[in-house]
């Protein structure tokens, strides 16, 4: 497919995704479907890194690592990744409650002074 963009033509042809039917039939909004299923998965585009202003990053994949974090993180396990999830929200969580009881006192303070 012949395609221009800004005045400078390009070829670009798209990934072809084969596709089996299956034999689950469906019905939406009165209209028949047919659910299809992939025969293979397609192939991703190679990532390629990049800089722009100074921040480096990747058209696909993983993200880039920059100079400054060229430090190795080590590989977290699932529970350790649900404490640490766990553990953010319950921070929020006080932050959220802490910023409300010093506004509250806030206005209670000014009321008192009125």
């Amino acid at each position: 497919m012949k395609l221009s963009y800004r005045g400078i033509s390009y070829e670009y042809n798209p990934p072809e995704v084969k596709t089996t039917q299956s034999g689950v039939p469906g019905k939406y909004r009165g209209l028949d479907w047919r659910f299809r299923n992939l025969d293979k998965s397609p192939v991703l585009q190679p990532s390629v890194n990049l800089k722009y202003r100074g921040v480096t990053y990747q058209t696909a994949g993983t993200p880039a690592v920059s100079s400054v974090e060229s430090t190795k993180t080590p590989t977290l396990s699932t529970q350790d990744k649900a404490r640490s999830l766990m553990l953010n929200y319950h921070k929020a969580l006080q932050n959220r409650q802490a910023s409300m009881l010093k506004r509250s006192a806030a206005e209670l303070g000014s009321a008192a002074h009125s």
